[in-house]
């Protein structure tokens, strides 16, 4: 529509058929003459292995319609990766922490360890293992987002302390305890002999 205003002549789009170019006398009544209807749909995703916080996947003409019969638009999804109770992720590696039997990390042995897939994994401990003390297995963490890689996992020691001792139990812990000597716990005995240093050079 054009309108004329002394020398300048505006243009704006028809009020009646907005650009369309023509009027529907009789429109429908589901979409009143929109030729578009809102309605729920359920998309079935492949979400590929490796993919990271953000990853972003396109769906080809399945986002919004287009006007006038033109095509629809894509839909994308942006994806948020939930945390997981027992690993943490690093990239392609994966964390796990593990209790320790105390008589486990001191006379060694083997424990058994969950992995991404729902499996167990079989590691062998060291006798006098610490906690903290981490295990490399390697292609058992995640896999790389398009490539065959895999990353690793890495298995933290926790030793745990006895708790809810019965008296025979207590005994012989008792027994352990008199027995004990430097050697057994060298790094509580270096840690205090370095306290032990540090306040004397203070007093000098």
């Amino acid at each position: 529509m054009r309108a004329q205003q002394g020398f300048f002549t505006i243009e704006r789009t028809c009020a009646s058929c907005n650009g369309d170019g023509r009027v529907i006398k009789s429109p429908c009544v589901a979409c009143r003459g929109n030729g578009q209807l809102q309605k729920e749909k359920t998309l079935s995703v492949n979400i590929p292995a490796g993919v990271e916080e953000g990853t972003r996947i396109r769906l080809s003409g399945e986002g919004e319609a287009g006007a006038r019969s033109a095509p629809s638009g894509d839909l994308y999804i942006f994806l948020s990766i939930e945390e997981h109770p027992i690993f943490k992720r690093d990239g392609a590696d994966i964390y796990c922490r593990v209790p320790l039997q105390m008589t486990t990390a001191a006379l060694g042995g083997q424990i058994e360890v969950p992995t991404v897939e729902g499996s167990r994994a079989r590691v062998t401990i060291n006798p006098g293992t610490q906690t903290g003390t981490q295990f490399r297995l390697r292609g058992k963490g995640m896999s790389v987002l398009r490539r065959s890689d895999r990353g690793d996992l890495y298995v933290e020691m926790a030793v745990e302390t006895p708790v809810n001792l019965s008296r025979e139990q207590k005994q012989i812990l008792e027994e352990f305890a008199e027995a004990h000597n430097d050697s057994t716990s060298p790094q509580s005995t270096g840690f205090f002999d370095r306290v032990r240093d540090l306040w004397e050079d203070l007093r000098d």
